[in-house]
This record gives C-alpha cells, structure tokens and sequence, in this order.
C-alpha cells in the first residue's frame, strides 16, 4: 500500500509553463460531453458553469467536444441535436468568449476540444442532417466486438459508405483550423484535439476503421499523417505560444478491447508524427489511469506516451472515483486514496492530472483536494443538469 505523504499533494499545486501559457496548477477539467448550447450556442449558464470550476480551483479547464466547421461533424449524441456546441458562426464564438471571460475572471485556463464524430456520427442527425458521415475508408469499424452502444445504433453493415477523397479529408482538415482559428478569436488560452474513442482522428489513426493504401493509410504513421496535417496547420495558423493538447486512446465505442499499439515502440510509431508536427501534451484517455498500459512495463498509457515522445503527458481515468466511464452498474463513490495517483506523478510518469466526473459532482473539487477536505459525490442525474 502507497501511503501518502501531507506534502504530496501540494506538488500538483505547482505552477506549469506549457509554450507561452503558465498554469497556476496541474490540475484539469477533463472535457465531458455536456449538450446545454441551444443552436450550438454556449448560453449564460455554461460561461457559469465552467466559471465555478475555475473559482474552485481547477488550473485548466478542456471543454466538452465542440463540434468543428464541418457539415458532418457531428449528429445525435443522445444530448439533442440542437445543444452540441459549436464554433463555427459569430454567434457561437461569442458565446464561447463569454465562457473563457468567466474562466479567466478567477485565474483558471480554458482550451476547447475541437470535435469530428467521423464514423460515430449516427446518419441523418445533426444541424446538416442530410450530409452522410464521413471515415477514411468509409468503415463504422468491426462488428460483434465489446462495446456499450445501443445495438440500435449500431450499422447492420460495417461499410457506411465511401472512401474519403482528396477533396473531402481537405475539407475536413480546413475545418479543423477554421475552428481553431475561431477559438483563438474567443480568447482560449490553446487547443485540444480529440483524437480518441472512434472518432474521426482515431478513425484515421486506427486499423479497424482505416484500411487505405495510400498516404493517409498503411503504416502506423501513416495512418497518423491525417491527424499530424491537422496539428501542423493549425500550429501555422495559431502561432507558436498556443499550446496544442491532443487525446488519443487505445479502446474505441466500437471496440472496448482495440489497441493502436500492443507496446511502447508500437505506441512510438503512432505518436512521433503527432509529437513532430506540434502536439505539446499528449491527454492518454484511459477507463482507470492508475493501470499498466503493456505487458511487461509498469507506466500507465500516459506515463508511456511521454516517454517515448519527450513530450508532456496528462493522466485521465476515474480520478477521485471509483469507477470507470462505461461502468454503469457499479455507484460512482468518492475515492479518499491518492496514494497511487502521487506516487506516480512523483515518479514523473505525467504532468498533469485530469479530473472528470469527481469535478461535474463537486466544482470545487481542486481546492478540496488540496486542503484534504471531502468532496460531493458525482450523482447519474448530473448528466442532466448543469450545476
């Protein structure tokens, strides 16, 4: 047992310099889905929605998924279609300046993920419904694998359509920036990319769902130029003090048990193009951040990732909970032990350390855990409602 020291904890009350942005602590709000943008549209209660976490002490907040300048970035996502973000026209981008005024008002960061469903975009949903989805090789991803999805949602043929053209990833990629480009006009101190969980990167970057022969697919990078294009476009148009976080995970909606990489140089192979084009912190999304992520090797997935990139590394994964995403039959409980989690940012494996559905139950829950206090419990009824 890894018992904790008093002084520990104050060790991810250390300020961080990431680019030309200075963190007052290492302590983030993970991006989680949330749907209270009418027309994609973040209302009043958003801006103080995120403010109350940056009041109580969260050193950067990731927002949930904003949808790209895409016409198939996203559809239903079981939150309205009409209430996911977007970044897009000037309504919204002023909507989001408002959010990050509040976020900044009490000494907090604020970056957005920017966000392409890609093959999870359910057909015929959406602000452009009747736009098809679009995945590189036209492929939702196997069947019959391990997966929460609702069997209803889930395409009686793997093949939802064709391959992406050269016009089509171009769009795709300008859409990226687009947004990019509009969040630095909304203020935010940097952007996240969500390159996990079977969306339109980790369409790209996965073999179950990329099958092409061509520059965009084969090795593993080259399934990951896709994303590493996106990266170095958007560093060209964000300059170079903006820091560019990107989430990828092994598993996906599709497959809970798929893998990019089955070792560390494996992992390598995936991540060093994304490193080169511009990526400073690699956001490993994982069910429980306190597991191995190979045989053989004790590092978590974001202990790895930083090792083999150089890169900065930020750990994800039931902190302060006792249970993983996709675990609904087990209560999400309050965890008092961080003995493992300090262990291993002491041991340097990350730097920093997301907090998910602990801070949607407990907005105050970076100044608590620093003063050992206990926290609010997450409840199954916050996903709706915006507290």
């Amino acid at each position: 047992m890894i018992v904790e020291q008093q002084t520990d904890r104050e060790a991810l009350f250390q300020p961080l310099r990431i680019r030309g942005v200075e963190l007052r602590n290492r302590i983030v709000m993970s991006p989680m889905t949330r749907g209270f943008c009418p027309d994609g549209v973040p209302a009043p209660n958003v801006a103080a929605y995120y403010g109350r976490r940056s009041e109580g002490g969260a050193g950067l907040i990731v927002t949930e998924g904003i949808a790209v300048d895409h016409p198939a970035a996203v559809g239903d996502a079981g939150l309205g279609e009409d209430n996911i973000p977007l970044l897009g026209n000037a309504a919204s981008v002023d909507g989001w300046r408002k959010v990050v005024a509040a976020v900044h008002a009490h000494g907090g960061k604020i970056i957005p993920q920017l966000w392409h469903q890609g093959a999870m975009r359910k057909p015929n949903t959406g602000p452009h419904p009747h736009v098809p989805s679009v995945s590189p090789s036209g492929i939702w991803g196997p069947l019959g694998r391990m997966t929460s999805i609702d069997p209803k949602s889930i395409p009686a043929d793997p093949r939802i359509g064709e391959a992406m053209g050269e016009a089509e990833i171009e769009g795709a990629i300008s859409a990226f920036v687009r947004s990019a480009v509009n969040a630095v006009d909304a203020g935010f101190d940097g952007i996240a990319l969500h390159g996990g969980h079977g969306y339109l990167l980790d369409n790209f970057l996965w073999e179950g769902t990329n099958q092409r022969d061509d520059k965009w697919g084969g090795s593993r990078a080259r399934r990951s130029e896709f994303p590493a294009e996106i990266v170095r476009r958007i560093r060209a148009a964000i300059g170079e003090d903006l820091p560019i976080f990107f989430r990828f995970s092994q598993w996906k909606q599709q497959d809970f048990r798929a893998t990019l990489a089955d070792n560390p140089d494996e992992l390598r192979e995936v991540l060093q193009p994304l490193a080169d084009a511009g990526v400073d912190v690699f956001d490993a999304s994982v069910r429980y951040y306190n597991r191995a992520a190979f045989d053989g090797d004790s590092a978590s997935l974001a202990g790895v990732a930083k090792r083999v990139t150089g890169k900065m590394s930020m750990a994800v994964g039931g902190v302060g909970i006792n249970s993983g995403m996709y675990d609904r039959d087990k209560p999400a409980a309050v965890v008092s032990d961080f003995g493992p989690l300090l262990e291993r940012f002491k041991a340097g494996e990350f730097d920093l350390v997301a907090v998910g559905r602990a801070m949607i139950g407990d907005p105050h829950w970076a100044r608590k855990f620093r003063e050992g206090q206990p926290t609010e419990p997450y409840r199954m009824d916050a996903d709706n409602i915006l507290s």
